[in-house]
């Protein structure tokens, strides 16, 4: 696990010529792209673009048929997404994966890593350390839960949440996991005007505080407010980077957006 001082940004997260297909058919062509330290980096495109396809592999997910990814100077590519998560790259869930029979602030305890309770030898023989980690672990998931408005739910099922509220719950799981590099995926989906607004206050916020984000989103609104620097794919291909003004300024993005207003 990668640890930094609070307003540090972590490493960049890099790929470099990623190559990938599906039985033949190709869904990726050398693409590359690069999240800069403390910045929220854009990925869109229409439907079928291959913007799910590249996140999955920045994830650990699936595997490239070619190509690297890099976190800082390290090659990455083939670490699964629990050993990725474990270096400091946190994802969440166009649907989010709440464990729905746990209350709100038990899905939060349950994302923090290296718990000495989970080891049976410490359990014995070091207690102490053990509870005061624990209390450690408990004040970081309520100081997170009251930061989103979500205290009042800390022992409500998650599965009761609304669906902004679950992207809220999830997006703190990945903040428990202290790393500094999360892959958010379609945050706005299933989130009403007004928690979006919140949600992307807070997401700036975590930029501000040093945090470093890759978002696949199909909301161009969202995208204007929270990137630095977009990426746009168009069969399977980086079609252009740059600002959210300078890339759908681009003649060619919107011919591959069919006329859709960016």
């Amino acid at each position: 696990m990668i640890h930094r001082r609070a307003g540090e940004p972590g490493p960049a997260l890099s790929a470099s010529d990623i190559a990938l297909s599906y039985g033949g058919f190709q869904v990726l062509r050398r693409v590359s792209l690069r999240v800069e330290p403390g910045r929220i980096t854009g990925i869109v495109g229409p439907n079928g673009a291959g913007k799910s396809s590249l996140f999955n592999v920045l994830a650990g997910s699936v595997a490239p048929d070619s190509g690297t990814v890099r976190l800082g100077d390290r090659d990455i590519t083939r670490l699964s997404m629990h050993q990725r998560a474990r270096n400091g790259i946190a994802r969440t869930f166009q649907l989010a994966r709440e464990l729905d029979s746990l209350t709100v602030l038990e899905n939060l305890l349950v994302a923090w890593p290296d718990n000495p309770g989970e080891s049976l030898w410490r359990l014995f023989t070091d207690r102490r350390a053990i509870q005061k980690a624990e209390g450690a672990a408990l004040e970081q998931a309520l100081a997170l839960l009251r930061r989103t408005r979500l205290l009042r739910l800390a022992d409500a099922p998650a599965g009761s949440l609304s669906g902004g509220q679950k992207k809220l719950l999830e997006l703190c799981r990945a903040l428990m996991l202290e790393a500094p590099i999360i892959l958010l995926d379609e945050p706005a989906a299933g989130v009403n005007p007004a928690l979006m607004d919140e949600l992307a206050a807070f997401i700036i916020d975590l930029r501000d505080e040093g945090r470093t984000f890759a978002i696949v989103e199909h909301n161009m609104d969202l995208i204007a407010a929270l990137c630095d620097k977009v990426y746009v794919l168009a069969d399977g291909s980086v079609l252009t980077e740059g600002t959210f003004a300078e890339v759908t300024a681009d003649r060619r993005v919107q011919d591959a957006y069919l006329g859709v207003t960016l």
